[in-house]
């Protein structure tokens, strides 16, 4: 007989994520055990427990979920993590801070409704937050050409930079470039023949203006995970799914925030399949995918 699953959430915030919590349970666990304040110093102690107390025939029925608005805390007590486990001795994890990974795979699988992405050309703007980073990683990944914006080029040059130098297999031709909104003339081109946008900068900020829109006479889609007025996108509503304007697809955040939702739930439950997943930016996209195709049979 199986034990019940046990999901120990790990949260590096005061309290842990209300959001994550809700979802979990409607996820179908039994139990969630919920961690505050959570650092990497912490986090082999913890994660002992959760190794040892069942055997290895029920070690997938528990699972650790990291979250937390500090997503670089969270990498790192993911790390952590996988440094503490030891051969077959080990838990599925799922890492989601500040929702990245799941609002990234639902953003970008959202824009592959509507292009081919192994053919656009992206810009993403705010590229240098959590969000638009796991998107520049997701668009390599489907053989996008990627411009990641930041005010500064700097910046943007440094985020590139880390990104390339995670990737397991970064692209062996160049289709990741730093770009300054600053420099209105590297902009206006980039945005010109551009075929998809997406907006991930800060809440409450216009990052594209309507003068700026009429210049991106390729735009096939833009996708805004702004849910704060004003929008990222000037003219896109949070509520927009898949809204048509002229010669483009428009997307809010609220509009891909139900295909988040239900890649956040099927990733958990697949958490408890096996004992060895270690759920990133590409393999909740995976998971994603399963379920984009799914819903076309």
């Amino acid at each position: 007989m199986d034990h019940p699953r046990i999901l120990i959430q790990f949260d590096s915030d005061k309290h842990p994520s209300v959001f994550d919590s809700v979802v979990a349970i409607d996820s179908q666990i039994a139990h969630l055990l919920q961690y505050a304040n959570v650092d990497p110093t912490q986090v082999q102690q913890l994660v002992h427990g959760a190794m040892f107390t069942r055997g290895p025939a029920q070690l997938h029925n528990t699972a650790i979920f990291v979250g937390g608005s500090d997503v670089g805390t969270g990498e790192a007590i993911a790390q952590q993590i996988r440094d503490t486990f030891f051969g077959p001795i080990r838990v599925s994890v799922m890492l989601d801070g500040n929702g990245s990974n799941t609002t990234a795979a639902a953003a970008v699988l959202c824009a592959a409704r509507h292009v081919d992405l192994s053919q656009a050309q992206v810009v993403v703007l705010g590229g240098t937050g959590p969000v638009g980073l796991r998107i520049a990683r997701l668009l390599l990944g489907q053989g996008a050409q990627v411009h990641l914006a930041s005010r500064q080029l700097e910046r943007a040059s440094r985020a590139c930079d880390d990104l390339l130098a995670k990737l397991e297999r970064p692209p062996e031709i160049p289709r990741l470039l730093a770009l300054a909104t600053a420099d209105k003339s590297a902009f206006d081109n980039a945005l010109q023949n551009a075929t998809a946008v997406f907006s991930c900068g800060a809440a409450g900020v216009e990052l594209l203006n309507a003068d700026q829109l009429l210049q991106a006479a390729k735009l096939q889609i833009a996708i805004d995970l702004n849910a704060v007025p004003p929008a990222g996108i000037a003219g896109v509503a949070a509520t927009d799914k898949a809204v048509t304007r002229g010669n483009r697809v428009d997307y809010g955040a609220i509009g891909v925030g139900g295909l988040k939702m239900k890649i956040h739930r099927q990733a958990i439950a697949t958490l408890f399949t096996r004992n060895d997943l270690f759920l990133d930016a590409e393999q909740i996209f995976e998971i994603g995918q399963s379920l984009e195709n799914a819903s076309k049979v």
